[in-house]
């Protein structure tokens, strides 16, 4: 399975989302490629989403079951834990919490 989620992102992006990944919800696509294609498709996320943001998730064979990649500015952003990908959320003023 595969999940991208794209904000702010112009239509042209969308559109040839489209045509690979069904669009459930707006600017939410889902799908199920294999490695190889699921590259192909984040490299057009990254080619096309210019001043947007999106994040992508897919099912693998890790403990949480998933992984996850981000683009673009974001409060959200993924952090490392003792090997486990977590989401950190950034303070309105976009400074880290330490």
């Amino acid at each position: 399975m595969l999940v991208i989620v794209l904000e702010n992102a112009p239509p042209r992006l969308r559109g040839r989302l489209a045509i690979w990944l069904l669009e459930i919800r707006a600017g939410v696509y889902v799908g199920n490629y294999s490695a190889k294609v699921r590259d192909y498709i984040w490299s057009q996320v990254e080619a096309g989403v210019e001043d947007g943001n999106a994040v992508m998730a897919w099912r693998t064979n890790n403990e949480a079951g998933f992984d996850f990649v981000t683009l673009g500015t974001n409060r959200r952003i993924p952090v490392e834990v003792d090997g486990a990908k977590l989401v950190s959320f950034l303070p309105p003023d976009g400074d880290p919490v330490l």
